[in-house]
């Protein structure tokens, strides 16, 4: 049974930075993808970026190039986002979220491609 665990979430500054962390489990030794999406309270749910496990290859939303980086740690299963200058639109729950790499070898932000997701954490972004 796949699960994720995200972790990392808080209270930071405008300007500020933060990592947040995404822990997957019963992939095996199967390829995956993880993504990171968020929604903001009244809006939609937005991809942030993803990465495979294959390659290491990653895909950013237009919201996160530049300031956000998505690695990981194969060896341990884990995910990482890495949150840059941070401003008031980033407050959100984060979520992770993953699948077997199946048809393709790269990542995309598309939700309905991702089978398994955590339970979110809130960054909240306030002075």
């Amino acid at each position: 049974e796949v699960q994720l665990q995200a972790s990392g979430g808080g209270l930071v500054q405008p300007g500020g930075s933060l990592r947040l962390s995404c822990v997957a489990s019963g992939f095996g030794s199967d390829e995956y993808v993880i993504g990171w999406f968020r929604q903001a309270p009244g809006k939609e749910r937005e991809g942030v970026g993803c990465i495979s496990s294959f390659d290491e290859s990653t895909v950013y939303g237009d919201s996160a190039k530049g300031r956000f980086t998505v690695s990981s740690d194969n060896a341990k299963n884990t995910a990482f986002l890495q949150m840059n200058s941070l401003n008031f639109e980033d407050t959100a729950v984060y979520y992770c979220a993953a699948d077997y790499l199946i048809a393709s070898v790269s990542c995309d932000l598309d939700p309905d491609e991702y089978e398994y997701w955590g339970q979110g954490t809130l960054v909240t972004v306030s002075s």
